[in-house]
């Protein structure tokens, strides 16, 4: 292990590399399956799980919405849609750990190039890239989707080290991993629509820090609490 991943390590040598992902599939279930089996299945869920989150969303495009209790709130014009799918990558790469988190979110990037899985039931490779009067252009999406690889492998290996077992460190890793989507994101959106990084911030980011802060509030309780739950059961804790 490097020193870098040695200083973020929270754990015990014997519970390295442990997420809650291996909890959530009954004894009964896991002995019937296996080991690779369960892998599988957990990477098919996650993969499934941020599919159907996906089109849970709010569309940008100038309109006044009414949220529960009658406030009305005029939305920003954007090319990116708001979703509930940047907390669904967010869990399963907590969840899953590295290398499974990774897998989901790249089995969903291919089901999406198929199937209408992406955000606002879109599909297809041109989310990513198309072919348009004789030249290449990019998806305004298309980075933010890629963002989630990243998302999930950060996320994922700082859950390996424990980060998700307490809240302070899982809403640390869960802000870190919803960062790295931007990172993505916001530069593919600039090549993508010609923005300067002043509007694409506006359009592509600014519209989108209320609910990402209800996501990681979100996330850095259910981690903590899924642990405590286990802990409670398990006798270990």
């Amino acid at each position: 292990m490097s020193l870098a991943t040695e200083r973020l390590n929270r754990l015990p040598a014997a519970e390295r590399g442990i997420t809650i992902g291996d909890f959530l599939v009954p004894i009964a279930v896991d002995e019937r399956l296996g080991t690779r089996a369960r892998h599988v299945a957990l990477v098919v869920v996650g993969a499934i799980l941020i599919a159907l989150t996906a089109n849970i969303a709010i569309a940008l495009h100038g309109q006044t919405v009414v949220l529960p209790g009658g406030v009305r709130v005029t939305l920003p014009t954007s090319p990116v849609p708001i979703t509930a799918q940047t907390l669904a990558v967010l869990l399963v790469g907590g969840a899953l750990g590295f290398r499974r988190g990774i897998l989901a979110v790249g089995l969903y990037l291919a089901a999406g190039l198929l199937l209408p899985v992406y955000a606002g039931s879109a599909s297809g490779v041109d989310t990513f890239l198309a072919r348009e009067g004789g030249r290449w252009i990019l998806g305004a999406t298309g980075g933010y989707l890629l963002g989630f690889l990243l998302a999930a492998a950060i996320t994922g290996r700082l859950a390996e080290l424990g980060w998700d077992r307490h809240v302070g460190g899982a809403v640390t890793a869960m802000l870190v991993g919803n960062l790295a989507v931007y990172l993505v994101g916001i530069p593919w959106l600039m090549a993508a629509t010609g923005f300067d990084l002043a509007t694409a911030i506006d359009k592509g980011l600014a519209p989108f820090v209320a609910g990402d802060l209800v996501k990681l509030a979100l996330a850095g309780i259910l981690f903590p609490v899924a642990w405590w739950i286990v802990g409670r059961r398990t006798g270990e804790r």
